[in-house]
């Protein structure tokens, strides 16, 4: 019996150790699963909502406006730090000072929060390359317009793979030559549908007094400096377009192409026939404006948004029967037909690299931008739509509604009456899809009906898209302005007749001497990068 119980004493205690030992361990692996789950709980409550508005950032920024520039205080300002919970420090400068400025501001080390930039500066791409701004991969997914603008337009503002600015939106249709049809009525003539008619009837608009006023004081085409606008019918002849070729297969920029040539030498038959601005070497672009919308010229250029509705005004106060229509774009001698598709954007937002240790303020920065960029249709337009309201100032104070229409007051941006005056990016990004007549946005018929005739024309034709767009060439970076401005220079003296155009051949090897050969074998590294090897049309 002694022996018998001294075994089952030992095996009790055996089993006494083994149960404590399992208890330990499940003791263990649960404190252990308790543990990972603290950190999952702890990992949760210090994600920062990008929503969260509970602590105040200042935020400045700085970007270029075609204008006068808003007060620095003012009620429209006032809203948006009420809103964000901010203190919003925006520089609105001038366009034709902008370069200068903000270069020198960012020289002397003081580069705001968000910057802006005017559409492929190349500045944006140099100082990103150097580090100076922040990607913004990781944040964009969190807002309603910012996250679903399409990664193919973000492709544009990446610098090795990574996205470091927003686009400023604007529509894809370019700006492309219109006609006064009364003039061509009066005459009997019809919309031309080649170079050759176009030039017969700008020289009929100079000599056979299309106004019926009794006096030769009309004449053909409104042109400015830098051959300006460029009046291309197509792609064949548009002067920033790489559609033609060399003989290695390469694209070539439209600057240097057959095209251009046809054009320059069009450009010339005017020049020699008085059918164009005679003085057009010198005429800076609002003082072309004035040639055309002060009833001397016949043929200009417009598009589908941002038309001056004053501008006509003044036009239909001089001729009340005035009538500007679209003119369609012609056959190319390769057989194409159609204008080039725009970026789809006319500008760059960039935000400051040393942002990144404080991610509260970068949400903050962009929730801002975001809302700067929301898209209201014209049923949205209203103040019952609370942020539509806020955004152009309250009804009753930055706008009124008239015939259900809003219409801002007169000194709303003077007086910095709406918050839409202060976004660096104030213009609506157009969703994936959406149908939008953009004669609805002006008010005066006439201008209504040219805008309908450009989109219907627009949406009749295809696009060619640019396999330039979002290609980086140091090259051009360096030299291509200076080396554009010579060129540009050089056929403003064929068309005046101080240079033969049989120098043609002699001008192409001269701008591939000075560095466009350089150019032009970057750009098509970069297009072949990208698998752009054919020509593209939409």
């Amino acid at each position: 019996m002694m022996k018998k119980g001294k075994i089952l004493l030992i095996m009790m205690l055996i089993l006494s150790l083994l149960l404590a030992a399992c208890t330990s361990k499940t003791n263990e692996v649960s404190n252990n699963e308790k543990e990972k789950d603290g950190d999952k709980e702890t990992e949760k409550n210090t994600a920062i909502d990008p929503f969260d508005h509970s602590t105040k950032y200042t935020i400045t920024g700085m970007t270029f406006r075609f204008g006068d520039p808003p007060p620095s205080s003012s009620p429209g300002l006032d809203l948006i730090n009420e809103r964000f919970n901010i203190d919003y420090k925006p520089e609105i400068i001038p366009q034709g000072d902008y370069v200068e400025k903000s270069s020198a501001i960012v020289a002397s080390g003081s580069m705001p929060d968000l910057i802006g930039f005017p559409a492929e500066d190349a500045r944006f791409y140099q100082w990103a390359e150097e580090g100076a701004f922040l990607p913004l991969d990781d944040y964009l997914k969190h807002y309603e317009t910012l996250g679903n603008i399409p990664e193919h337009i973000y492709d544009a503002f990446k610098v090795n793979g990574k996205i470091y600015g927003i686009p400023r939106y604007t529509q894809i249709y370019p700006v492309t030559p219109f006609i006064r049809k009364d003039w061509l009525d009066n005459l009997g003539l019809k919309i031309p549908t080649s170079y050759e008619e176009l030039k017969k009837v700008a020289i009929a608009f100079t000599n056979d007094d299309p106004d019926q006023n009794g006096k030769k004081d009309t004449y053909g085409l409104a042109i400015g400096e830098n051959i300006n606008p460029d009046f291309n019918m197509g792609t064949y002849w548009d002067t920033n377009a790489w559609y033609h070729q060399n003989e290695d297969g390469d694209f070539i920029p439209g600057i240097i192409s057959e095209g251009r040539k046809e054009l320059i030498s069009f450009f010339a038959d005017l020049y020699a026939n008085g059918a164009m601005t005679k003085d057009f070497a010198v005429l800076n672009w609002q003082d072309t404006n004035a040639e055309f919308y002060s009833g001397k010229a016949g043929i200009f250029i417009g598009g589908v948004a941002g038309m001056s509705e004053p501008y006509l005004e003044g036009l239909l106060e001089i001729n009340p029967e005035a009538e500007l229509v679209a003119i369609p774009p012609f056959e190319a001698p390769d057989g194409s037909i159609g204008f080039t598709m725009g970026t789809g954007n006319s500008g760059i937002l960039a935000l400051n690299a040393k942002m990144a240790d404080d991610e509260g303020k970068i949400y903050r920065a962009l929730e801002l931008v975001d809302f700067g960029k929301k898209f209201y249709t014209q049923d949205q337009m209203n103040p019952q739509n609370a942020d539509f309201d806020f955004f152009w100032g309250k009804e009753g104070t930055g706008y009124n509604m008239e015939d259900g229409i809003p219409v801002r007051v007169p000194d709303f941006s003077s007086a910095g009456l709406a918050p839409s005056t202060y976004f660096l990016d104030n213009r609506g990004h157009l969703p994936e899809g959406a149908k939008v007549r953009y004669a609805d946005d002006y008010n005066l018929e006439p201008m209504k009906n040219l805008i309908d005739s450009l989109q219907n024309m627009f949406e009749s034709n295809k696009l060619y898209v640019n396999p330039s767009n979002g290609i980086i060439s140091k090259a051009e970076q360096e030299m291509g302005i200076d080396l554009m401005q010579f060129v540009i220079n050089e056929q403003a003296k064929m068309i005046a007749g101080q240079r033969p155009i049989s120098d043609w051949d002699k001008l192409v090897q001269e701008y591939l001497k000075r560095g466009g050969d350089k150019i032009i074998k970057e750009m098509n590294e970069g297009i072949k990068a990208k698998g752009k090897v054919d020509k593209e049309w939409k």
